[in-house]
């Protein structure tokens, strides 16, 4: 896979023409997992304003997962037995899992974020092991997503995800754990380095200290114990006074703003545009301290900041579409959303198993710094993976229903052409519809056409002299062989290169 150098010079300025087809598509591939033909064809015509304000709106009034009636058990209303007890759980778990996955795929920019933050504000599964704190750290994320930066991180650091994970419920003043106080500037809000010392981590654990009052039964929420907390001054960032939580939160966000906005724009600049910030050839600096500056303005509000950024120039620049490499579940996500075909329970547990095979397991980041997503989805053991695993959800597919490849192709095509007899019309269609910028070389659309007219067919029966019988000329809407050669087309695409990007 070829490195992408970020060239991007276009500037942070509102793109004013209407989007054409590759532009909306690039939208909706970065602000959610990709498209139908029908939302885009619906989206052709407007402005990035126009698009880009309705994306955002739509996030901002969803409402979370609503909770399940487990949302609140600790231990005991689990059964005795360890068996039926883990079968319970693990029920659980599962049932949240799909349900969320159900929220990436139909949720767009809400839960492109939710992910998004998830591998930011790390927690692992495996470590804390209770269905109701998922429950609540994923509804923290929900509803966080697009909303107060601030308020997130003063939310997140207090859910009993977070709280068991990075050790605050066993952060006691008389002995404090600097655990959460170094990843809280380290990961989540400054960046390694930026602007806090040593002692700021440990006097900021003192102030964090006091969540340690964990009940006698396991998975009971963890609550503040004043006895816990260390009462006595701390310093931090230079300023001292018997501070606690909201303390901390407080005098982080007065007195390192600018560095908080700059690191998280950062990400969010390498997440959605590029994942070369650090340029020599481009203006990413430039545009990341342009974000921040909204970031500051708007008192740490993520949407204003999206906003500006989807809008502008520079994320609709050529260099800006088709140079970040897929996650897992982008492939079969994006996949099941630009084809329209059966978002099942079946498929989507499929995406689940499949991207936990290749080193993206749901509610499990490999540690607490998380995926390092782009060039680390691509070695020798994950492309074979990704490749045969694209293939059985394709094949899956064309078993359930091979009429639906037809159809797609069809829709591809547009109206227009949906009965066309010429075979360069849909292979052209669907390699830009698959492919972030189409594929590279004349040899390679080649390639793609003799996949797609199949070799038992004649070449000349797509001319319009061939007859024999009465079978007639080769037509998309009608002829008996097109749903195999679209099928066997999506599986020669699934092993290009260019289908790995987004």
């Amino acid at each position: 896979m070829e490195y992408f150098v970020n060239c991007n010079t276009a500037p942070l300025a509102p793109i004013t023409n209407s989007l054409d087809r590759l532009q909306i598509q690039h939208l909706y591939r970065r602000s959610g997992f990709g498209a139908s033909v029908q939302t885009v064809d619906q989206a052709l015509g407007q402005s990035a304003g126009q698009l880009v304000d309705a994306i955002i709106d739509q996030a901002r009034t969803l409402p979370p997962i609503p909770a399940p009636e487990w949302a609140t058990w600790n231990q005991d209303n689990y059964p005795a037995d360890n068996d039926s007890r883990g079968a319970v759980i693990r029920t659980q778990i599962d049932t949240l899992a799909l349900d969320y996955i159900r929220e990436l795929q139909t949720n767009t920019l809400r839960d492109r974020l939710s992910f998004f933050w998830s591998n930011h504000f790390v927690t692992e599964l495996d470590v804390y092991d209770s269905p109701a704190f998922l429950y609540e750290y994923v509804n923290c994320l929900q509803r966080n997503a697009l909303g107060n930066f601030k308020t997130f991180v003063h939310e997140i650091g207090l859910t009993n995800a977070m709280l068991f994970y990075l050790d605050g419920a066993f952060n006691n003043g008389r002995n404090p754990n600097e655990n959460y106080a170094r990843e809280l500037y380290e990961l989540f809000t400054l960046g390694e380095g930026n602007g806090y010392t040593e002692e700021d981590v440990v006097e900021t654990s003192k102030a964090l200290s006091g969540y340690t009052e964990r009940g006698e039964v396991r998975w009971t929420p963890v609550l503040f114990d004043e006895t816990a907390f260390d009462s006595g001054p701390k310093t931090i960032f230079g300023l001292t006074g018997n501070w606690g939580y909201d303390d901390v939160i407080d005098i982080l966000f007065q007195e390192r703003p600018q560095e908080i906005a700059r690191f998280i724009c950062q990400r969010l600049y390498e997440f959605f545009v590029h994942p070369d910030s650090n340029d020599a050839a481009g203006n990413a600096q430039t545009i990341i301290s342009g974000m921040a500056a909204t970031f500051v303005s708007n008192d740490f509000e993520i949407a204003p900041v999206l906003s500006q950024l989807f809008k502008s120039q520079h994320f609709f620049d050529e260099n800006a579409i088709g140079v970040i490499i897929k996650s897992p579940f982008d492939i079969y996500l994006n996949f099941i959303n630009e084809t329209g075909f059966n978002a099942s329970e079946t498929n989507l547990s499929f995406a689940r198993e499949s991207s936990r095979l290749l080193g993206q397991e749901l509610f499990d980041p490999i540690d607490v710094a998380g995926w390092q997503r782009n060039r680390s989805w691509i070695n020798t053991n994950f492309m074979i993976g990704r490749w045969l695993t694209s293939e059985v959800l394709i094949q899956r597919y064309f078993q359930e229903d091979p009429e639906q490849f037809r159809t797609l192709a069809m829709e591809v095509v547009g109206a227009a052409n949906s009965n066309t007899s010429n075979p360069e019309t849909v292979v052209r269609a669907l390699v830009d519809k698959f492919l972030t910028k189409g594929l590279l070389t004349d040899q390679e659309f080649e390639n793609a056409m003799s996949v797609f007219k199949i070799e038992d067919v004649p070449g000349n029966y797509y001319g319009p002299d061939y007859v024999d019988g009465g079978l007639g000329l080769w037509m998309l809407a009608v002829s008996m062989e097109v749903p195999q050669q679209v099928f066997l087309l999506l599986l020669h695409l699934a092993r290009q290169p260019e289908f790995q990007l987004k």
